[in-house]
């Protein structure tokens, strides 16, 4: 427990130092797994042997005077939606069991550069359509803080494995909060970058305007370390930004907020969120005021109408890209005996597998497109995608960071909203504004409400990550001192 305990910084100093092997932390880590997953279900598959393999090898480049990174040899646990290829890649779906790509993502390339020990690919909601991984096609993982209540969504899998110590640092994707959300309701740190900051290639596209790769910690810093390591442009991704990765492990050890000016969203305020969610917020926005920053009320008019817009520009882009999951390529193959059709045999293998949350979103995607709507709906949703976009350039030449609650509720009991779409898409209400205009944006704990994690989301314009890691950091630091430690360790034990 000792070694599971400690943060991906930590853990590199003692490696680099020495002290203890890639082997030795990889193998605290699998024991973890086997103890707990049981209970969270954060994973969907682990390899023990390719595990301790990749751990030998990292031991072996430090023997041998190789210059290694700060996370050489930390395990990670990696979301199922970046494909590798010596595990399978599912991305939470029954059309994709068992199917091993024949290529790394660039994200897990990266992490393989960087000499991070994968631990195994985590549980998600299926093609990362969802806010609680309720819709998994394989289990449903469960919060760490209460294992009735979910760890938010997609990226479920991935946050439950870093908030119930499976693993120090994990990844996520983010289309519409699905880093962030997690976060907050598992009170950890994620981290969503400015899109195209990190690379998309090879992640299992769900909207490709809007999907972001990034990483969840238990802290700022180890947010930004792996940020780091695993971003920068990359030739193989035709949005990937040619700009250099924004400095973020600086400004997640820099931590002073003194002098910036913080904008509090007015439209994010009144009924919908939790009265302990709200109480977390106003306490940290005066947080942030005591700490020096100049705080003031924002109004972004066209953020209500975020929500309604991503559900139409999401479905639609999500509609084009299923589209490759024919029956004819890869994955799953139903009906084909000879005696049926090419159309057929796709029909039946979509219906058998793809989930309904799945089938729901195609179905809404392709009438938004099709002829006679696709002005009426997804055109009009774009055209408030710029109504946003021009909120919030207004709102960064008056302010420094956008603050809000990241979700509005705690973690809610798993089965509450699995028959009500429209409940389950608003636990994205705060998050999605940032995705529709590529922002940069992170949630960090910022208390309890009932005795369940509350996060705190700080947006910043484009390619200004590092000012989310400077604000995320100083506030983390005041509240561990305020609560003597991390908010994590008044969880319940396992």
């Amino acid at each position: 427990m000792e070694l599971v305990r400690k943060g991906a910084a930590e853990l590199g100093g003692l490696l680099a130092a020495g002290e203890v092997s890639a082997v030795e932390v990889a193998e605290a880590h699998l024991d973890r797994i086997a103890a707990v997953d049981g209970q969270v279900n954060a994973f969907l598959h682990v390899d023990r042997d390719t595990t301790l393999a990749q751990a030998r090898k990292v031991d072996e480049r430090r023997a041998s005077g190789e210059e290694l990174g700060p996370l050489a040899g930390v395990p990670i646990a990696h979301k199922d939606v970046f494909t590798t290829a010596d595990m399978p890649t599912t991305a939470g779906s029954k059309i994709l069991e068992g199917w091993r790509p024949p290529y790394d993502a660039t994200v897990t390339a990266r992490l393989r550069q960087a000499g991070l020990v994968i631990l195994g690919k985590t549980n998600m909601d299926e093609f990362a359509m969802g806010s609680s991984t309720e819709n998994s096609a394989y289990k449903t993982s469960r919060n760490p803080w209460d294992l009735e209540r979910i760890p938010g969504g997609s990226s479920g899998g991935s946050s439950a494995a870093v908030a119930a110590y499976e693993a120090p640092l994990s990844t996520g994707t983010d289309t519409g909060g699905s880093i962030r959300q997690p976060a907050a309701v598992t009170g950890i740190v994620g981290m969503k970058p400015t899109y195209g900051g990190s690379s998309r290639y090879g992640v299992i596209a769900f909207a490709s305007s809007l999907d972001t790769p990034g990483p969840f910690a238990r802290n700022v810093l180890d947010a930004a370390l792996l940020h780091e390591a695993f971003s920068g442009h990359d030739p193989m991704d035709s949005t990937s930004v040619s700009e250099a990765v924004p400095p973020v492990v600086e400004a997640a050890r820099h931590a002073d907020v003194n002098g910036l000016r913080v904008g509090v969203v007015k439209e994010f305020a009144g009924d919908g969120y939790e009265a302990g969610v709200s109480a977390r917020f106003t306490e940290a926005v005066e947080l942030l005021e005591s700490l020096g920053a100049k705080v003031v009320e924002v109004s972004c008019p066209h953020f209500t109408y975020a929500l309604p817009a991503y559900y139409l520009i999401a479905p639609s882009e999500c509609s084009s890209n299923l589209a490759r999951f024919d029956a004819m390529r890869y994955g799953l193959r139903v009906g084909d005996d000879g005696s049926r059709s090419a159309e057929e045999v796709m029909a039946l293998t979509r219906a058998e597998g793809f989930g309904p949350e799945v089938k729901r979103r195609i179905m809404l995607g392709t009438y938004a497109l099709s002829s006679g709507y696709y002005d009426a709906y997804y055109g009009k949703a774009q055209q408030v995608r710029t109504l946003i976009k021009r909120d919030f350039e207004a709102a960064f030449e008056q302010v420094d960071v956008l603050v809000s609650p990241t979700t509005p509720t705690t973690a809610f009991p798993i089965g509450e909203r699995a028959d009500d779409p429209i409940a389950m898409y608003l636990a994205d209400l705060c998050t999605i504004p940032a995705n529709l205009t590529g922002n940069a944006a992170i949630s960090v704990p910022c208390g309890l409400s009932d005795g369940l994690p509350v996060g705190l989301q700080i947006m910043a314009p484009v390619l200004g990550d590092d000012r989310v890691y400077r604000v995320g950091a100083a506030v983390e630091r005041a509240l561990e001192d305020r609560w003597g430690g991390p908010l994590l360790t008044q969880a319940p034990e396992l």
